[in-house]
């Protein structure tokens, strides 16, 4: 791969698509996203409300905190948040200018506007449908397979857009069918560091923040300061303690930005997070750790592309992998080691189930880039699994594949049946 060339091309706008400034949980967030797109839209507060979502969005809303509501959580909460306070122009940062002062009002709304909300009739795993009126006006807004992606908007009967529904969460988006791991460790080695300074740099730079808040900070379970104070002694541990940690802040509403990777800031917390500590433990040059980064980004969104933005599949087993490929790239690692890494990372904990956005998803977290990081040293002790093991199969890339078949397919029934249990406690 050379600069400039298309490929070169692609991967850098796969980076700049996956690579969005959000504040909060993003499900919350596009609810929020909906109702303030809605609102202004129809001109005025909404008096009457209809939202049908699908099954994963009330799974990852239902238990996270949404920030600049006062503490409050739940589906309702985030979409009378957008509606009353937000800025639509902001997209997944909708709600980040909201001041205390509009606390009152948001949660004065939520008890008062005649709400409805039901689970969505199609069997997309993204679907956000909302209906809002006033007097005679009404408006319709739907967003399907990611956060921002409006495919029908009507107002009073009238179209205003309307675009095919795919069942792809790749929909409107740069095609990823390009990635692998040989050529993700060529664009690494060649990329301009320039071409990606605002991007990653930005990433390293607002995940960290919110890290460094996660420890000092009461969040959540506190999971990252628990792995500092009882396993703290190594690099290792510290970046999976500043990667929970990140997710400690940000679960438990945080009101400092993060930049996502695949629709997730859990997973872009833990893609650059670890990466970024090993980075300065080791005096890495800036452009190292842009490089590496990148790579980890990369190497993520390979494998979320076949699992989808929403699955029974927690994502951030996903970037707990790529954050190992990441620090093998970092410490001098070619592609057969950053294959190996991601074979073995995803031979430890394929398969961990994602019931929802909440505290836990730390701990998850600190596990995922543990086992992204032993998969490494297996790599430089000469161990690896071989393929036949389980899901592992002869080649990165394969491997990739099989996972995102077993979450794409395998795990759908898994996916109900958390649901169910979620809402059945």
């Amino acid at each position: 791969m050379k600069k400039g060339d298309c490929l070169y091309q692609k991967y850098l706008q796969i980076l700049h698509e996956e690579l969005r400034p959000a504040m909060g949980c993003t499900e919350p967030i596009a609810l929020a996203y909906a109702g303030a797109k809605a609102r202004q839209l129809l001109g005025t507060l909404p008096e009457k409300v209809g939202l049908a979502v699908s099954g994963n969005i009330i799974k990852n809303v239902k238990s996270v905190v949404v920030p600049n509501t006062g503490g409050q959580h739940g589906l309702a909460a985030a979409l009378c948040a957008g509606i009353v306070a937000g800025d639509p122009d902001r997209e997944l940062q909708v709600i980040s200018s909201v001041t205390p002062d509009r606390h009152s009002q948001i949660q004065a709304y939520l008890h008062t506007v005649d709400l409805e909300i039901h689970p969505a009739e199609s069997a997309l795993v993204f679907d956000i449908d909302l209906t809002v009126a006033a007097g005679a006006d009404s408006v319709r807004l739907r967003i399907v397979n990611h956060h921002t992606n409006i495919v029908y908007m009507e107002k009073n009967g009238r179209v205003l857009l309307e675009r095919p529904i795919t069942e792809s969460s790749e929909d409107a988006l740069t095609d990823k069918s390009c990635l692998t791991m040989e050529q993700i460790v060529a664009f690494a080695d060649c990329v301009d560091p320039d071409d990606i300074r605002e991007a990653v740099g930005g990433q390293i730079q607002c995940n960290m923040d919110i890290a460094r808040e996660g420890i000092a900070g009461d969040w959540g379970a506190n999971i990252g300061s628990v792995i500092l104070a009882h396993q703290g002694g190594t690099v290792a541990k510290r970046a999976c303690a500043y990667a929970a940690a990140g997710s400690d802040a940000r679960m438990s509403g945080c009101e400092k930005p993060v930049v996502i990777v695949s629709g997730s800031g859990n997973q872009g917390i833990t893609a650059s997070v670890p990466v970024a500590v090993y980075a300065q433990e080791m005096g890495a040059t800036q452009d190292q750790l842009l490089r590496a980064v990148a790579l980890s980004d990369l190497v993520t969104i390979h494998q979320k592309a076949g699992i989808g933005r929403l699955s029974a599949y927690c994502g951030a087993i996903s970037a707990g992998c790529g954050a190992g490929a990441g620090i093998a790239y970092l410490l001098g690692g070619d592609a057969d080691a950053v294959a190996h890494t991601v074979v073995n990372a995803i031979a430890i904990l394929s398969g961990t189930i994602c019931d929802g956005a909440k505290a836990s998803c730390a701990a998850k977290i600190a596990a995922a880039v543990d086992a992204g990081i032993l998969g490494y040293q297996m790599y430089l002790e000469g161990q690896q699994f071989y393929g036949g093991d389980g899901i592992v199969t002869k080649g990165a890339d394969k491997t990739v594949h099989n996972v995102g078949k077993l979450a794409r397919e395998g795990m759908r029934e898994t996916d109900k049946t958390i649901l169910e249990i979620m809402m059945n406690p």
